[in-house]
C-alpha cells in the first residue's frame, strides 16, 4: 500500500516559484535511464537539464496546470488533454534546441515518440512529477498526485503518463494507475511504461485506451 503524507498542503505553483522548482526537476530528473540516454556526459547534463526544465515550467505555466507544494519541495506538471494535441508551436520548438543544443534531436524525438503513443481519448496527462531526494519515499509526491486525482475522479476524467522505470512504474500501479504496452526509446534507449487511470471505483478496469499508433488489443 502506497503511504500518501497526510502533512502536505499542495498549491498551484506560480511564476515566482520557477527557481526553487526548476532545481526541484532537474535534481530529480538528473540521475536515470532516460537521462543516460538524453545527456550521457554528466557535466553538459547539469548544464542542459537546468536550461530544458525551466522551459518544461514555463510552458506547464502557460499551457496547462502546474501543482507545488506549501515548502516548494515537489512539483507536478498536468496538461488536460480533451483531444489530440498538434504538435509543439514554433517557438517551442525554437527554444527547445536553445536550451538542449547538440542535445536537441534526442529531446525533440523523445517528444516525438511519447505524442505517437499518447491515447486518444480526453484525459490529463502527468507531464513531469519530481519530489527534492531528500524528500522522497514520504509520500509527499503521492500526496501531490493525490490531489489532482481527487479533482479528476469528480470530473469523471482519467490520467496518463509515462514511468521510466520499474520502481515509478510500481508507485504508479499502487495509485490507480494500470499498464499498458510498453515503449522502447530508439538508438539503444531505455524502456518506458505508458500509465493510464481511469475511475478507481468502477466495476472493472478500463482497457487501455487507443493511439495514433498502438490501436487497443480485441479480446478473443
Amino acid at each position: 500500500m502506497t503511504h500518501i503524507s497526510t502533512s502536505v498542503t499542495v498549491r498551484q505553483a506560480t511564476r515566482g516559484d520557477a527557481e526553487p522548482l526548476v532545481a526541484v526537476l532537474t535534481e530529480a530528473f538528473f540521475d536515470g535511464p532516460v537521462a543516460d540516454w538524453l545527456v550521457p556526459d554528466h557535466r553538459d547534463r547539469q548544464i542542459v537539464y537546468r536550461r530544458y526544465f525551466e522551459l518544461v515550467f514555463n510552458h506547464g505555466l502557460d499551457n496547462g496546470h502546474v501543482d507545488t507544494t506549501a515548502d516548494l519541495s515537489a512539483v507536478a506538471i498536468w496538461y488536460p488533454r480533451a483531444e489530440p494535441r498538434r504538435g509543439d508551436s514554433r517557438e517551442y520548438q525554437v527554444a527547445l534546441e536553445a536550451a538542449t543544443g547538440t542535445y536537441a534531436p534526442k529531446f525533440a524525438l523523445l517528444d516525438a515518440v511519447f505524442e505517437a503513443f499518447h491515447p486518444s481519448e480526453p484525459h490529463h496527462y502527468l507531464a513531469y512529477v519530481a519530489v527534492q531526494p531528500e524528500q522522497q519515499r514520504r509520500g509527499v509526491g503521492a500526496a501531490l498526485l493525490d490531489h489532482h486525482h481527487r479533482q479528476l475522479d469528480a470530473l469523471g476524467m482519467p490520467a496518463y503518463l509515462e514511468a521510466s522505470n520499474l520502481r515509478n512504474r510500481e508507485l504508479y500501479v499502487r495509485l490507480g494507475y494500470r499498464a499498458g504496452p510498453p515503449l522502447i526509446l530508439p538508438t539503444t534507449g531505455p524502456t518506458i511504461w505508458r500509465m493510464w487511470r481511469g475511475q478507481p471505483d468502477a466495476a472493472r478496469p478500463a482497457a487501455f485506451p487507443e493511439s495514433r499508433l498502438l490501436p487497443r488489443r480485441r479480446s478473443l
